[in-house]
């Protein structure tokens, strides 16, 4: 006769802890980050509030989890290898930022983090805002600024004015329904036309600041 799985969270911890991840997005998703309280959580879950410092160690630990999990920069990976030898970073920052823009759209509980970061001064807030630039200094380094030498700056710049955009384009409407400069944000046409821009510029800079390098 088989033996009797018993089920709980002691032996199902991987699905108890995505139960609690789970927990933090609604609660963000509903109340803000206000609400991310271990009570608030633990009730959510369904869980005792011991099972998140047994499983994450904290409950800072557990959102911070949550962040990376939900943060399209911290998962953004690119060939370094093959970006020097081939894309020297163009394809990368591209489809980078245009994945951002998109999945930011759809992801409440991102939205709900990139406000949380924009009104307060917490460690857990910037540990992964360190990590987002790890990722990014990775590819600038080692690609980037190799390829436009003295004009390496000029096109972080560049791209810092675009990553921005991205994320208050997508934050405005979210938030107010509004147009922005006469572009509904909420339509397709909107958005396309946007991504459309985004493509042109990093293209420009790749066809002028490179060629300004080599003369």
């Amino acid at each position: 006769m088989p033996r009797k799985v018993v089920q709980g969270p002691i032996r199902d911890k991987e699905k108890t802890k995505q139960k609690l991840l789970a927990a933090v997005g609604k609660i963000l998703r509903v109340k803000g980050y206000a609400g991310l309280k271990v009570s608030k959580i633990a009730a959510v879950a369904g869980f005792d509030k011991k099972l998140i410092y047994e499983y994450f160690g904290s409950t800072d630990k557990l959102i911070d989890e949550y962040i990376k999990s939900q943060d399209y920069w911290s998962k953004f990976s690119p060939n370094i290898e093959e970006e020097i030898q081939v894309g020297k970073g163009k394809e990368a920052l591209t489809q980078g930022i245009l994945t951002q823009f998109e999945s930011l759209k759809k992801n409440k509980e991102l939205q709900k983090i990139i406000l949380w970061e924009l009104s307060e001064s917490k460690p857990i807030l910037k540990n992964i805002l360190k990590q987002r630039e790890e990722v990014a200094a990775n590819l600038f380094e080692n690609v980037t600024d190799p390829y436009f030498g003295e004009n390496a700056t000029n096109v972080r710049a560049m791209l810092a004015l675009i990553a921005a955009g991205v994320y208050y384009l997508n934050l405005f409407p979210a938030y107010n329904g509004t147009e922005f400069c006469g572009i509904d944000m909420r339509t397709e046409e909107g958005r396309k036309e946007v991504e459309k821009v985004i493509v042109e510029i990093i293209d420009h800079y790749y066809k002028t600041k490179k060629a300004k390098t080599e003369n």
